[in-house]
């Protein structure tokens, strides 16, 4: 029989393996609206779920980093493009318990993928296709602000469940 920890250890990988899916498939379907200067990625409304589940974080990661090798234009959006996302999940967990509102929504925590996308990814694409910095910096950020908004609704409901129990 398998030890309680083994089999969190399977429960864990299960729930990074099935994010990091959703975000691929998420993004590569939607690569119109994915990928380039102007970007909505519906995938990083996804981002947000480190608040409730730690096991997000590598699956987000891995879910980015097989995004970016369908559809990136460098190497080095790989690359960063996939750190911006890790550092952002990083950030949503590290700040999951700071919220202002009676909804309990965690808005320091959903600005974590704001900065970290608009900052790293508007620099990657500054430097590799010579676009504009502050604008390509806020049109990424803007791109993050709206998949965010989905994530933030879709997570007023998601805490009300206990994921634990659930998943």
């Amino acid at each position: 029989m398998k030890s309680k920890k083994d089999l969190l250890s399977v429960r864990s990988l299960c729930v990074s393996a099935t994010i990091t899916a959703l975000y691929a498939v998420l993004t590569v379907a939607l690569a119109p609206i994915s990928y380039g200067a102007i970007q909505c990625r519906v995938s990083e409304a996804l981002t947000i779920l480190p608040v409730l589940l730690p096991e997000a974080i590598p699956g987000l990661a891995v879910g980015c980093l097989i995004a970016n090798l369908f559809g990136s234009a460098t190497v080095w959006d790989v690359v960063f493009g996939t750190l911006a996302t890790l550092i952002a999940a990083l950030g949503t967990r590290f700040f999951r318990s700071v919220t202002v509102t009676k909804l309990e929504i965690p808005w320091l925590s959903a600005l974590c993928p704001v900065i970290a996308n608009g900052v790293i990814v508007g620099l990657v694409l500054h430097f590799t296709l010579n676009l504009p910095l502050a604008i390509t910096m806020l049109e990424v950020a803007v791109g993050e602000v709206a998949a965010l908004v989905i994530g933030v609704v879709l997570l007023i409901p998601l805490r009300r469940l206990d994921l634990k129990k659930i998943i």
